[in-house]
């Protein structure tokens, strides 16, 4: 029977289990947005996983809305990023990189020369931004012209590139988490009234563009995506989420990626607490692999993959403390538990001194 030790292809990439790392944000990058050795022994630790989705990476510089995240959009930070494939790869693991735009999740103060940040409409979220000076309320942002999303659309291909280059099985279009894909994927942050706004097929049509053009430059094969369908993450929502998301992932068949992970419900909230939806449905209409991700342990993923509901399950918040958590899983042990004051702060703290079973 297959289960979350069985092997599994997805695309190119042939991964040894079904227990993947979701991408986690650490904000532990060096000077430059540039990984550092502790970044390259975090992914290490954690290479028994079948597949290591890392951290969210900035595609340019305007992509970045929080401090300390790696980009993937200088020599520098590809030349960081190759120390830490090649680091997992000796470790006998596979790792693809989340490709990341934050939109106006953000703030001038993290914006080349203090820039207003972009987005599909000039809305401000309801919140605060971690800065270098601390959290900031969000501002207005700029809305992007439509003549400028070719450029956005070929930043999304020259960071599949670098990533390519700097050693990656492959990349995860970040489309999720209220970021800017997601925001005009949604209804509630695009009030467009362009070929990018309105009905679902317009407010669809830059994801759609990104995933063709960066399919081409790497091979659909390496390219997988990550959606969100209710979660409220980043004050964004949609007035009807199962027909926008049921046609975004039907759209997504005719690209016959490596695969589509999908964040059910609300990242930290338990099931029960979750927005409705039907994710069955999804899983009817997709004809790839699909990766859910969210609130599983052991016994619900092993349940999901038995079940044929998932062909994996991805683990944050178990990954994160227990770097050996295919084995824990495995024999049955205890699992640490996340320090969550040490998640964004603390260097090696919290990071890459959680015990290992042998410990």
């Amino acid at each position: 029977m297959t289960d979350l030790f069985s092997p599994l292809r997805l695309g190119a990439i042939d991964l040894p289990n079904r227990i993947v790392m979701s991408s986690l944000t650490r904000n532990r990058a060096g000077a430059g947005n540039v990984p550092t050795d502790l970044t390259v022994e975090y992914y290490r630790q954690r290479a028994s996983a079948g597949l290591i989705l890392t951290e969210a990476s900035p595609i340019c510089p305007e992509a970045h809305g929080y401090p300390r995240t790696p980009g993937i959009h200088t020599a520098e930070q590809m030349a960081g990023w190759k120390t830490v494939t090649a680091a997992v790869h000796a470790a006998g693991g596979r790792i693809a990189i989340q490709l990341w735009h934050v939109g106006r999740i953000s703030h001038p103060d993290l914006q080349p020369g203090g820039a207003t940040p972009v987005a599909p409409s000039a809305l401000c979220p309801v919140g605060q931004v971690m800065t270098f000076k601390g959290m900031q309320e969000y501002v207005t942002p700029r809305a992007l012209e439509a003549a400028e999303l070719p450029a956005l659309v070929a930043s999304y291909v020259q960071a599949a590139k670098n990533a390519m280059a700097a050693g990656f099985d492959g990349v995860e279009i970040h489309a999720g988490n209220g970021y800017l894909l997601d925001q005009f994927l949604r209804s509630s942050t695009n009030q467009r009234s362009d070929a990018y706004g309105g009905s679902k097929e317009n407010r669809a049509r830059l994801l759609l563009e990104v995933l063709a053009a960066v399919c081409a430059a790497i091979g659909n094969n390496r390219v997988g995506v990550r959606l969100s369908p209710v979660t409220p993450f980043n004050d964004i929502s949609d007035a009807n989420p199962q027909e926008t998301f049921d046609y975004v992932v039907g759209e997504l068949n005719r690209f016959d990626l490596a695969f589509l992970d999908v964040l059910q419900g609300t990242g930290g909230a338990a099931p029960e607490q979750w927005l409705p939806f039907d994710y069955a449905r999804l899983r009817a209409i997709y004809k790839g692999k699909l990766i859910l991700n969210n609130g599983y342990d052991f016994a619900t993923g092993q349940a999901a993959v038995q079940g044929g509901a998932a062909d994996a399950i991805a683990y944050g918040r178990a990954l994160l403390a227990n770097p050996d958590l295919v084995e824990r899983f495995r024999r049955g042990a205890p699992l640490n538990q996340p320090d969550y004051t040490k998640l964004y702060v603390g260097e090696e703290k919290g990071y890459t001194d959680y015990p290992f079973l042998a410990d």
